[in-house]
């Protein structure tokens, strides 16, 4: 995998910055991160029209630096050197993505705030602009990686996805686990038995899988789970199977192709990465 050495990380004076921020730092420990770059950007232009008396005589950006510097400086305990950047810019998504370029970023978290219904800076737009891997964090995550799932659609675009996982297995002593998530391809359904179409598609990719991880050549411990998505979209079915399994790293490739698994087909990746999830997703490019 290529070496993270420079993380960003994406603020917005939530409270789910706080998690984002102990995370950051538990990332940065465990992968031995050289700088990591706190990012807020000031959408001026929305408070500008309706305050303009009362902000003219502010420094918003001196106050909003001196506050997150102050942040960081009590939630960040990694050795590693960090630096609060803020800017000001009407989408915020194009200068994540200005920086991500500039400072040579591998890694950008950002805060999961589908659930909390947030304005936070996470969009499909975000997921298809950055050229960096993407680790979205739902708030109040633990920092902890103990248990990590490895999407696969056995195709070589997903060979990223257990490069990551398999360095964060050295790093942390986590279980990994391939997952494949397969839904019966409806055109077949009405004339076939469901209980042999399931046995014969399940044999064929336990014979995949085990092709797969031959050629990968993983260097750890890896167990393996083949899972039936027909009653839910694949990104549901994972999202549900990780919660109820204790799950808490996912890590899935931004694109893969299958002809029964779309796990890493771009929207697919797109759709999890818009969920609820309760576990925080690794996006791999």
């Amino acid at each position: 995998m290529t070496e993270i050495k420079n993380v960003l990380v994406a603020l917005d004076l939530s409270d789910i910055d706080s998690t984002l921020i102990e995370y950051a730092s538990f990332i940065a420990e465990t992968l031995k991160v050289e700088k990591v770059y706190f990012v807020h950007n000031i959408k001026k232009y929305e408070i500008s029209e309706l305050f303009e008396e009362q902000l003219k005589d502010l420094n918003l950006d001196e106050i909003i630096g001196d506050e997150l510097n102050e942040k960081v400086e009590e939630k960040f305990t990694s050795s590693a050197e960090w630096e609060v950047l803020i800017s000001e810019d009407p989408y915020s998504e194009s200068l994540i993505n200005y920086i991500v370029d500039k400072y040579v970023i591998q890694l950008a978290l950002i805060g999961n705030k589908n659930k909390s219904k947030g304005t936070g800076v996470v969009s499909g737009k975000l997921l298809r602009l950055l050229k960096c891997d993407i680790l979205s964090i739902p708030k109040d995550t633990k920092p902890v990686i103990s248990n990590i799932w490895a999407g696969t659609d056995f195709s070589s675009a997903s060979n990223k996805v257990f490069q990551v996982a398999e360095n964060l297995q050295r790093t942390t002593a986590a279980k990994v686990k391939a997952v494949h998530v397969y839904n019966v391809p409806v055109q077949f359904s009405p004339y076939i038995p469901k209980e042999h179409l399931d046995l014969k598609i399940e044999n064929h990719l336990k014979e995949k899988y085990e092709k797969f991880i031959k050629k990968i050549g993983f260097q750890g411990e890896l167990t393996s789970e083949i899972i039936q998505g027909r009653d839910n979209g694949v990104a549901e079915k994972l999202r549900i199977k990780a919660l109820t399994s204790e799950v808490d790293l996912i890590i899935v490739g931004d694109k893969g192709r299958n002809t029964f698994s779309s796990l890493l087909v771009g929207s697919v990746t797109e759709e999890l990465f818009n969920q609820d999830l309760d576990v925080p997703l690794w996006i791999v490019k």
